[in-house]
């Protein structure tokens, strides 16, 4: 679990990076948690977009990924999400 501290540095990093993956009108697949997960594994601190054809409740999606992916939440602006898992053996950010 990550602290407001933490949470607020992981988000003035993620600042310039630009979403790596979307989520549209299929929403939360399998195909999708994993590559989710091997974007996250490699690089830690990612985003990914929610698109307008997606029917889905955004906190939905979230609870969904961080919860199937065992990541942190770091924010939620417009349609776009920021996410973190701190890989255990080459960690790229000191929080």
């Amino acid at each position: 679990m990550i602290n407001s501290k933490q949470r607020a540095k992981l988000k003035s990093l993620a600042h310039d990076l630009k979403p790596i993956l979307n989520i549209g009108k299929n929403s939360i697949s399998d195909e999708l948690l994993r590559a989710i997960d091997e974007a996250l594994e490699k690089r830690e601190l990612i985003k990914v977009k929610i698109l307008n054809n997606n029917l889905d409740d955004d906190n939905y999606i979230i609870d969904e990924i961080t919860k199937n992916l065992n990541c942190e939440f770091v924010s939620h602006i417009g349609n776009i999400i920021t996410l973190y898992k701190r890989n255990k053996e080459n960690s790229k950010f000191d929080i």
